[in-house]
């Protein structure tokens, strides 16, 4: 394994790390408290919507995967290393850029969706903090995905 995909399962595993702490904000959330001991919960004031942490939960955890998948895809397709040097930076951005999106979502009111209020609330900094990344990150993750299937479906 080369140094870029050490370092792209090295980012994916700590987005996954971060999806796993949306979980454990999921299941806060879910209770409305921590079990310390069985059959007793302590109650627990936790930001954000319960739907909120089931997508900062998921959505962590799939863009975690996706970086290691195309990590580890990188030989088959007999990507170059500029190349993999270029998806890298793509996929990972991808991820972090995500990954803040769906933290600044449970704290925005208007779910960061838009930059100005929406039907679900009003925008405020949360909203651009998570927003402006994912925008970015979804055109660039659009030109990864084109460059992949390009080297896939290109002669060796």
């Amino acid at each position: 394994m080369n140094d870029i995909q050490r370092k792209m399962i090295g980012h994916a595993a700590l987005i996954m790390l971060v999806g796993f702490l949306a979980g454990v904000g999921l299941l806060i959330s879910l209770l409305g408290g921590v079990e310390l001991v069985p059959g007793s919960i302590v109650p627990v004031a936790l930001f954000g919507e319960t739907a909120g942490w089931v997508r900062a939960h998921v959505g962590g955890m799939l863009n975690a995967i996706l970086i290691i998948v195309v990590a580890l895809l990188l030989p088959v397709l007999k990507v170059p290393d500029r190349m993999a040097g270029r998806l890298s930076w793509m996929l990972v951005g991808t991820g972090w850029a995500n990954t803040l999106f769906y933290w600044a979502a449970l704290v925005s009111a208007n779910r960061a969706l838009t930059f100005g209020p929406n039907r679900f609330g009003e925008g405020g900094w949360a909203a651009a903090v998570g927003l402006a990344p994912a925008l970015i990150f979804v055109i660039v993750s659009i030109i990864a995905f084109v460059l992949i299937a390009r080297q896939a479906f290109s002669k060796p």
